[in-house]
């Protein structure tokens, strides 16, 4: 199994920020995933799986493949009354993930289960290009 592994170009400590994350993210917003996903190659299929609790997967979620990315689009509501306090984001949520060379736009699937939205691309092999030897002529 393969994994793929991203880090942030903007951040020069990415894992250290995530530890601290609440108290940066309203001086570096652009640092905040508000839907945090992981993601693998598993045989054939490029998985995703993206934390999304609380929403209703029929819907509040939306999931397009097109242009080399992979988007997904959630909205979780407040329905509460009165004062409460809550540290749960509501909202729209959007995340785009840059999608692996060789993809099968027709084979994606998505399912949703205990707040886990799972997402499967399916892959085309690899075409490894036959090699063609080239005569070297010499001069007479």
């Amino acid at each position: 199994m393969s994994t793929l592994l991203r880090r942030d170009p903007r951040t020069m400590v990415p894992d250290l920020i995530e530890w601290f994350e609440e108290p940066f993210m309203t001086l570096r917003p652009y640092l905040a995933q508000p839907i945090r996903v992981e993601d693998y190659l598993t045989g054939d299929h490029y998985m995703v799986r993206a934390e999304v609790a609380g929403i209703d997967p029929d819907k509040d979620v939306e999931v397009t493949v097109g242009s080399g990315y992979l988007n997904i689009h959630a909205e979780r509501y407040d329905q509460t009354e009165g004062k409460h306090r809550s540290e749960f984001r509501y909202g729209s949520f959007t995340r785009s993930l840059p999608l692996p060379p060789h993809v099968n736009e027709d084979d994606v699937t998505a399912s949703y289960a205990d707040g886990i939205l799972t997402i499967s691309v399916g892959l085309h092999p690899e075409k490894k290009e036959a090699l063609k030897k080239i005569e070297v002529k010499g001069a007479k």
